[in-house]
């Protein structure tokens, strides 16, 4: 679980051979109540990290004991991408212990500082993972409450997972949960003020994390949590390029919506906030690399996908190859070997055989399909050309193979879907001719 919640400073004591069920490898961290293993899963064949508990769980009243319990309840019940998994939780009185997903990266703690500053754009990347994150979280009923740098584990590149809902609201849980908790510098006004606390909490500490990832600086800073939540509660943070240079104007006030005061002033839902970080990162995407955040929206808006969960969509983005091309490119061409599904996802394209048009593909149309349903590496029956700048997203065979049991059947699902729907096109263009 690389190093979420976990104080790497601490040195590692000798760790045991084995935990309950698990082999040891090597201890990770330690924080204040649990220390963190690297362990092997003998019947997944896999490693997964271990926390354990130091403290007495025999304590109802105990902080840890509500922290192990809100993490138990969770165990299997959050499946996204970008979410530490939760898989095993034990407390037999002698040993407590929670089994997570294993992300063998730091946390996003090692970039908050000033001198190890990402790129912006990864910056608006890794926020609108957070949002899809976090959105499927609350839709489950849990509101993290303690989200930070710390609490946010990197994958690679941008991949990046959250962690650590020991601290989360969880909506229907049969244990007494915990409400005096949070990291100062990342609680939201109404946290500060004990009210209750809905997701537009977590959008307000995202604000923050985003602030920081930026700039290395807290958007509020005091000598005491007293001055601290003062200025938290009554004044108005400097906007993030007031720090650094280079961020746009549309991006501070992305981070300062998501930091106002009062919650209903922030994003009315993790949708729109997500949005607008894939707005302000696509500025000037003709001349840049295709981002995440893109890919992923340009899929989610496709009726080809509209039965796709978020995971879903998700495998998608990471199954493909994608490229922008001017006007006139070739995308394929009549005669052509290969089994690839295309999708167009921006921009137009005709479709011609023999020299006649046959038709004229727009956004969301996939081209290549029969190719792939049959599985066959067979001619193209057609050229594709792009009549206007376009992106196009091509997935191979093997890619599309690999994908999930659930997802790949809703992909034939839309594709048949599509086909259905350009037979019925073709067969009321028949008898308008005849």
């Amino acid at each position: 679980m690389g190093a979420a919640a976990v104080h790497a400073d601490i040195h590692p004591m000798t760790p045991p051979n084995r935990i309950g069920k698990y082999v040891v490898k090597r201890e990770l961290g330690s924080g204040e109540n649990t220390r963190v293993y690297l362990v092997y899963d003998e019947f997944f064949n896999s490693d997964i990290a271990l926390k354990v508990y130091d403290v007495d769980m025999g304590d109802a009243q105990s902080l840890t004991r509500s922290q192990f319990l809100n993490e138990s309840s969770l165990v299997g019940k959050l499946e996204h991408p970008h979410i530490a998994a939760i898989l095993d939780a034990f407390s037999d009185g002698s040993t407590t212990y929670v089994a997570m997903e294993y992300v063998p990266g730091t946390s996003l703690y090692a970039k908050a500082q000033p001198d190890k500053l990402l790129p912006i754009e990864e910056v608006i990347e890794i926020g609108f993972k957070c949002c899809g994150a976090l959105d499927y979280a609350y839709r489950q009923g849990i509101v993290h409450r303690d989200l930070k740098p710390s609490n946010i584990l990197v994958d690679h590149g941008t991949d990046i997972k959250v962690a650590d809902f020991g601290a989360a609201f969880i909506r229907g849980a049969q244990h007494t949960q915990m409400m005096d908790v949070g990291t100062p510098s990342y609680s939201s006004p109404e946290q500060i003020r004990g009210d209750d606390l809905t997701f537009r909490s977590d959008i307000y500490s995202l604000g923050v994390v985003l602030y920081v990832l930026l700039t290395g600086a807290r958007p509020f800073e005091a000598g005491n949590a007293t001055a601290l939540f003062h200025k938290i509660l009554t004044e108005a943070p400097p906007p993030p390029s007031s720090r650094r240079s280079g961020i746009a104007p549309e991006l501070d006030a992305i981070v300062l919506r998501a930091l106002a005061k009062s919650p209903e002033d922030r994003f009315p839902d993790w949708a729109e906030f997500a949005l607008a970080l894939a707005k302000v990162g696509g500025l000037g995407a003709k001349t840049r690399s295709i981002s995440d955040s893109e890919k992923y929206t340009r899929l989610r808006s496709l009726d080809l996908l509209k039965d796709f969960e978020d995971g879903e969509v998700w495998e998608l983005v990471r199954a493909g190859t994608w490229r922008r091309l001017p006007a006139q490119s070739a995308i394929v061409r009549e005669g052509d070997i290969g089994t690839s599904l295309f999708v167009l996802t921006e921009g137009e394209a005709a479709v011609t055989a023999n020299g006649r048009l046959l038709n004229v593909l727009r956004v969301g149309e996939c081209f290549g399909e029969m190719s792939y349903i049959r599985g066959e590496n067979t001619p193209r029956t057609a050229t594709i050309l792009a009549t206007t700048d376009a992106t196009v997203a091509e997935f191979e065979l093997n890619a599309l193979a690999a994908l999930s049991t659930p997802c790949q059947l809703k992909l034939v699902r839309g594709l048949l879907r599509s086909l259905a729907d350009r037979l019925t096109l073709s067969n009321a263009r028949i008898s308008r001719s005849t």
